[in-house]
């Protein structure tokens, strides 16, 4: 079985900038991803993006614009990322099990890549993005500037610090 790092997208890999970012121009990798993502696959990771993408469901933009977010990260860390899955809907426009706070999107992960969820971790910097994950029993790390999420097993403040949690446990 693998072990597996889930990882959150807008907030956790890219600049959270207070609204649904629309232009790649605004997309903005943070600071320390680029080394963290190298430092969890030199460790023998799987890494999987599990994201909510509203702005799909709400016209703001399409499959191709996360993809293209998607492929920027990958360029930049030598197309480390083993996969992604993203959830287009929006509850006042279209229910969806695969949206967060709901499993579906780990859950299909964890069949495809024969998962061990107790190896695992999930790097989230909302509580929607702790709940499933405490429900399938793969660890929480919440990103987070004060606010601590009842559903994770710890808090931190930026990417490298989770990475480094994840490294030495």
């Amino acid at each position: 079985m693998n072990k597996a790092v889930f990882l959150d997208r807008d907030g956790v890999l890219n600049e959270e900038l207070g609204y649904q970012i629309t232009s790649f121009d605004e997309f903005k990798v943070k600071e320390g991803v680029v080394e963290g993502l190298k430092k969890l696959k030199a460790a023998g990771f799987l890494l999987i993006v599990v994201t909510n993408q509203s702005g799909i469901a709400k016209g703001t933009y399409d499959d191709a614009f996360v993809m293209q977010c998607h492929e920027h990260i990958q360029s930049l860390t030598g197309e480390i990322l083993d996969d992604i899955y993203f959830a287009s809907g929006y509850d006042a426009i279209s229910k969806s099990l695969s949206r967060k706070p709901d499993s579906l999107m780990f859950e299909k992960a964890i069949a495809k890549h024969n998962i061990d969820v107790d190896q695992s971790r999930m790097i989230g910097d909302r509580e929607s993005d702790m709940i499933p994950t405490s429900k399938l029993g793969v660890r929480g790390i919440h990103l987070t500037t004060g606010e601590v999420s009842d559903y994770a097993e710890y808090s931190v403040m930026n990417f490298s610090e989770a990475v480094d949690l994840i490294i030495k446990n």
